[in-house]
């Protein structure tokens, strides 16, 4: 049963629970229900709500009330109590907002569902259940399903909904229904009683009028004086105006551009502050469309830096912030390209930013819904480039996801969509550094579907082809940092792969190159996340390559480092996915360092902390395969350490299992030679040996794999058939404009 409604047992009429970025609509709402006069007639009457008060104050705004307040969520609960209803402002921020879904289920929770009113001011309800619209929604799940017994959400329920929006019940008459549901009268009592304020407001003006004409017409005479000077002002702030727009479009273009290429997020920080520090400084009805989009640009790059920086919530909430305001104007100018390609653009970075911290299905969600405004954008310029850069960035993102699920037939179409329309790009204006750069990415792409297959010449082939482009690309722009660590990835990527075919040396050669670079980019700029990444990631591999060459020493010194930095990253953000498994897979590198030194006891601890960082993001992404291959290659290293032989041989089966029950991929040969490990482990020489052929076929002989054959005693000659095949797939182009055809 809900609670009694008398109003003795309440200090507030209301609760506004709304996101911040909805504060224009709130200090309205908030203004207009305290200085609300009730009619008079309605005075003193009982009804379900209590007795109907003269005024409706005080109401309850968290933001404002608890500004001082040290513990919020005790003030926002016991405020929440002592308000007779809740008043939620409903828009696309607040439907995301994780305060406002809390505040909600915390009333309901209270018994008090029935005392609940939503004030509708953005988006569209229900928009989560329509395909493709699902960025639009305005209710918060708390509001949508009703609590079950257990105070947890239930079945679907309609919210009692007032609706500020143009053209329909406009910002009057939602004020009234929330004050009509609140009082428990009838809407149109009030709305007759403020008919009647308004005739007799109109009466006073018209008597008004006619003194005003009066005045009015001996103002004329001086007005008509003063009016030239007056446009002369006008033009004057319109061309200052102007050159501020023209200024701040600099900043965060051409200038954004330069600092991005020296990698100092730090100053662009301050640049993107300055920008948003002006907009705000406008007054309402100086906001043109010039603006507007530059204030989108603005939230955009802010968002941006903050994405490098691996503040993944709060470059999330700059993205979603920007998009609102460049789906107004894509909306508005449905036949302007820009502003169609910048609403995708930033449904791409809300994309890229949950797919970071492994919300694939969200990920995909932003994808394809970009996908609809280039689409837009398409049919108004066919052979715009711009058009067909943001397709294949799209085919590239949706390819990443598809990859992720193990779907590698779709996510291959999705590549080589993106790849050809790079080559398309590229061919066209061979200058564009940036999409001769994701020409590269797009080859790297192919190689690890590549790779996974089986592929291991072919995998090798387009890595050299991304090697190729980035080098030519960084000796043409040495201090283009952000092309400096393109280059680094595909050094990394080209070594670690040779290694697995047998070049040590040059496997190593790049490797260290990589981790050289890498360090020479931190050193650059400390801040930023993704070359600390760079650097951790590719310590642990040539770690790893230096320890089955013998170097122990060298390689735990590399991964010490890695540790350490993987460590201090994945405390920065726990929500990372990716940090999380290249900390795992840091850790798994240690342990295995350790137990080659005789430490054992070290190298199970290790071993440990690294495959519970790996079930869990196994649990969530179990077709991801870097998750899979890390996950068996703990199990077998914790198997080896072990002295319980049960548990040995448990850890040992259901690695094997887990690999033996891939949906897609199962001729990778790292996936293999790790099935070949635990089979012998498990005296499954049989079982073992048609995979060692597989595995000898393919041209792999990765050290450690050529370690657990000669334990064995099984021969395992090189095929010089695959010598050929990698002879052909490393020939090199002579351009990138070459690569693009």
């Amino acid at each position: 049963m809900p609670e009694s409604s008398s109003p003795s047992r309440f200090a507030y009429r209301a609760f506004i629970s709304y996101s911040h970025r909805d504060k224009v609509w709130a200090d309205w709402l908030h203004k207009s229900l305290e200085t609300y006069r009730v009619p008079s007639r309605l005075v003193g009457r009982e009804t379900a709500a209590g007795t109907i008060p003269r005024r409706l104050h005080p109401v309850f705004r968290d933001r404002e009330e608890l500004a001082s307040a040290t513990d919020l969520g005790r003030k926002v609960n016991e405020a929440l109590a002592q308000s007779q209803n809740l008043i939620v402002i409903c828009s696309p921020a607040s439907a995301t907002s994780r305060w406002v879904n809390e505040e909600v289920l915390a009333y309901k929770r209270m018994g008090r569902a029935e005392h609940i009113f939503c004030l509708i001011v953005d988006g569209e309800p229900d928009a989560t259940d329509m395909p493709g619209r699902k960025a639009e929604e305005c209710f918060c799940s708390a509001l949508r399903f009703q609590l079950d017994a257990n105070g947890y959400p239930g079945a679907r329920v309609e919210p009692i909904a007032a609706d500020a929006r143009p053209g329909k019940d406009g910002k009057a008459n939602a004020k009234l229904k929330l004050i009509a549901g609140m009082l428990d009268v009838g809407f149109d009592a009030l709305k007759q009683r403020e008919l009647q304020r308004r005739n007799r407001r109109l009466a006073a003006i018209a008597a008004m009028a006619l003194v005003v004409m009066a005045v009015t017409i001996v103002l004329a005479v001086f007005a008509l004086i003063s009016r030239h000077q007056a446009v002369i002002a006008q033009a004057a702030a319109e061309r200052r105006q102007k050159q501020a727009e023209d200024l701040v479009g600099f900043m965060l273009g051409d200038l954004n551009d330069k600092l991005a290429q020296v990698s100092r997020l730090d100053i662009m920080q301050a640049v993107d502050d300055k920008a948003m520090a002006y907009f705000e400084s406008l007054p309402a009805t100086d906001v043109s469309d010039t603006a507007l989009e530059q204030r989108a640009k603005a939230l955009e790059k802010i968002g941006a830096v903050r994405l490098d920086q691996g503040r993944l919530p709060l470059a999330l909430e700059s993205f979603q912030a920007a998009a609102g305001l460049a789906r107004r104007l894509a909306n508005a100018a449905p036949k302007d390209v820009s502003r169609q390609l910048a609403y995708a653009r930033l449904l791409a970075y809300m994309g890229t930013t949950d797919f970071y911290r492994g919300w694939l299905d969200n990920a995909l969600h932003y994808y394809e819904s970009a996908q609809i405004p280039i689409q837009r954008a398409s049919l108004v310029a066919p052979d715009s480039l711009e058009v067909k850069y943001q397709l294949a960035t799209i085919d590239n993102n949706i390819g990443r996801v598809l990859e992720a699920h193990g779907l590698l037939d779709k996510a291959e179409a999705q590549y080589r969509d993106s790849l050809e329309l790079y080559r398309h790009l590229v061919a066209a204006k061979p200058s564009n550094v940036e999409w001769t750069n994701l020409l590269g990415f797009a080859h790297n792409n192919l190689g690890k579907l590549e790779l996974i297959r089986g592929e291991l010449a072919a995998a090798i082939g387009e890595y050299a082809a991304q090697d190729l482009i980035e080098s030519r690309l960084s000796t043409n722009d040495p201090k283009n940092n952000d092309q400096r660590e393109a280059t680094t990835i595909a050094h990394a990527t080209l070594g670690r792969t040779l290694a697995l075919a047998g070049d040590i040396e040059t496997g190593m050669h790049y490797l260290q190159q990589a981790v050289d670079f890498s360090s020479q980019l931190v050193a650059v700029d400390p801040h930023n996340t993704s070359f600390q990444e760079d650097l951790a990631l590719y310590s642990t591999q040539l770690a790893r390559v230096k320890r089955l060459s013998g170097a122990l020493p060298s390689a735990q010194a590399l991964s010490a480092h890695a540790v350490a930095i993987f460590a201090a990253m994945t405390r920065q953000d726990s929500g990372n996915s990716g940090w999380q498994r290249e900390y795992a897979e840091a850790l798994v590198e240690q342990a295995a360092e350790s137990f080659d030194a005789k430490e054992t006891a070290v190298a199970q601890a290790q071993a440990q902390t690294a495959l519970k960082i790996l079930k869990a993001l196994f649990a969530a992404q179990p077709d991801d395969r870097d998750t899979l291959l890390d996950t068996a290659r703990a199990q077998l290293l914790l198997a080896a350490a072990s002295g319980d032989a049960q548990g040995t041989t448990s850890l040992r089966k259901d690695a094997l299992k887990a690999m033996q029950g891939v949906k897609a991929g199962g001729n990778d040969p790292r996936l293999l030679a790790l099935q070949v490990e635990a089979l012998l482990a498990l005296d499954q020489r049989t079982a073992a040996q048609p995979l060692i052929g597989q595995l000898q076929k393919s041209g792999y002989r990765d050290p450690a794999l050529i370690d657990v054959l000669q334990h064995e005693g099984i021969a395992y000659p090189p095929n010089p058939d695959f010598q050929a095949k990698l002879l052909a797939a490393r020939k090199p182009e002579t351009s990138p404009a070459e690569a693009a055809r």
